[in-house]
């Protein structure tokens, strides 16, 4: 009536000191140092007659941990059971035809696999900001319904579930003679995933796949200045070029119909060995960081964006020089195109190398960014540790190298070899990312803590002003 807030039946300050409150499916019921005798009497009465008392539905719920165990109990037995079918199902194919089976199976699902193992990573990397105290939704320019650690690692349980089972579903029906209906399940899958990507609807975090999209539209076209999301997003995609490029070629696979065929192997098949389409694909990711670099140095006049757009430009010769191996006579690439081929890798490699540690990274921050809010064993394990700064510093430098043999068109076909190289890269990523986000935000709060000092400045000067024309 006067517009002040009314408080609810059960509200403490309503209830009778010495009371306490029974919930019932009639509501709340205040028991008294008299009510409770009736109460019991009540429940006693309706035993006798045959009728049940409901209980509180929070009584009869299991516990947190409980249910924690029962779904990693069936997550393990969902993997062993995964592992068998899949293990009898390669068996089961003959010899000759063995080694083809498994390579198209993983093209179709490897650029799945490392995509599902990068959103696990990503996880891993906003809990420990959170732990560390790095704002990193500042930093990325996130609003308030961006996706957490806990919601991220959903998704990527959801996708570890979801892809190996289609494999497993594929390697099952094409052993046992079901052509068509193997060749069907990568599609399917594919199809969901895009599907559920690019859905209008208001389901599965629409927010943050318009944020995803969009960043992907201004790495593609950046027509417009350069923030700290599009060109870290630019980053990680260089390192899933390999993933892109598997990525095509399966699709390619599944527009021309050789899903579940060893037509696609042959050298003049559209999707075979010889496409075009491998290098340009692999190269993309580095040209649109190029651009970028290119766009900042519009923007700002630093020749530190030229300098950051040449260490991109030195991946493209490590691509084509590779495919030409497919179109130049053996001889001649033996004693010409592979001697310029290692040139090219160990330069790309080395400035690679050189600019994260000098460019990229603080060399301060190696161990200040494990100091976490609530200390507990990793914090203890990695803050403060001289072995942290050697294992970065010794890690990046080899999985640059190494990173070198993914680019490379002719080793491809070594498949095992390949995606393990390729989840290295991942996890070279993953902790590049630690010291990337840390060094932007020292910057950041640099900036705001000299902003704050010249504020400072200025209101004790404008106070020494008044206080003179005071005393005048």
């Amino acid at each position: 009536m006067f517009g002040g807030p009314v408080a609810p039946v059960n509200s403490p300050h309503l209830r009778r000191s010495g009371s306490r409150a029974v919930v019932s499916d009639l509501g709340v019921v205040e028991l008294g140092s008299g009510g409770e005798e009736e109460i019991l009497h009540s429940i006693e009465v309706n035993e006798m007659k045959g009728v049940s008392t409901p209980l509180s539905s929070t009584a009869i719920l299991p516990s947190p941990t409980l249910l924690w165990r029962f779904k990693v109990l069936l997550f393990l037995a969902w993997g062993f059971s995964c592992c068998k079918i899949g293990w009898h199902s390669v068996m089961r194919m003959s010899v000759n035809l063995r080694d083809l089976f498994l390579y198209e199976a993983f093209l179709y699902y490897n650029p799945l696999l490392l995509v599902t193992l990068m959103v696990w990573f990503w996880g891993a990397n906003l809990w420990v900001f959170v732990q560390s105290n790095v704002n990193y939704s500042k930093i990325f320019d996130l609003d308030q319904n961006h996706l957490t650690h806990r919601e991220i690692w959903r998704c990527a349980t959801w996708m570890t579930i979801i892809v190996p089972t289609s494999m497993t579903a594929y390697l099952y029906l094409y052993s046992h003679g079901e052509v068509s209906l193997a060749a069907f399940q990568p599609v399917l899958l594919y199809a969901a995933l895009t599907m559920a990507l690019i859905s209008p609807f208001d389901v599965f975090y629409l927010s943050t796949r318009y944020f995803f999209l969009r960043t992907c539209w201004r790495i593609v076209f950046p027509l417009q200045a350069i923030s700290f999301a599009d060109f870290f997003l630019a980053d990680i995609f260089t390192s899933m070029s390999k993933v892109f490029s598997d990525l095509e070629r399966s699709v390619c696979r599944m527009v021309h119909r050789q899903v579940a065929t060893i037509a696609w192997f042959e050298a003049d098949s559209v999707c075979g060995s010889h496409s075009v389409a491998i290098p340009i694909v692999l190269v993309l990711p580095y040209i649109f960081r190029l651009f970028q670099c290119l766009r900042q140095y519009k923007d700002t006049r630093e020749k530190t964006a030229l300098f950051n757009a040449l260490k991109y430009s030195t991946a493209v010769p490590v691509i084509f020089l590779s495919a030409l191996k497919y179109h130049v006579f053996p001889a001649k690439w033996v004693n010409t195109f592979r001697p310029l081929w290692l040139i090219s890798s160990v330069l790309n490699s080395l400035y690679s190398f050189y600019w994260d540690l000098t460019r990229d990274w603080d060399l301060s921050c190696f161990t200040r960014i494990f100091k976490f809010g609530k200390p507990n064993f990793l914090s203890s394990m990695l803050y403060g540790q001289k072995w942290v700064f050697f294992w970065v510093i010794g890690s990046n430098l080899i999985l640059r190298c190494t990173w070198t043999y993914k680019l490379s068109a002719h080793l491809r076909h070594n498949y095992l070899t390949v995606f393990a190289i390729t989840a290295l890269e991942i996890f070279r990523r993953f902790q590049w990312a630690f010291f990337r986000v840390e060094n932007e935000w020292n910057k950041m709060s640099n900036r705001s803590n000299i902003q704050l000092s010249m504020g400072d400045m200025t209101n004790e000067e404008e106070k020494l002003l008044n206080s003179n024309d005071h005393n005048v």
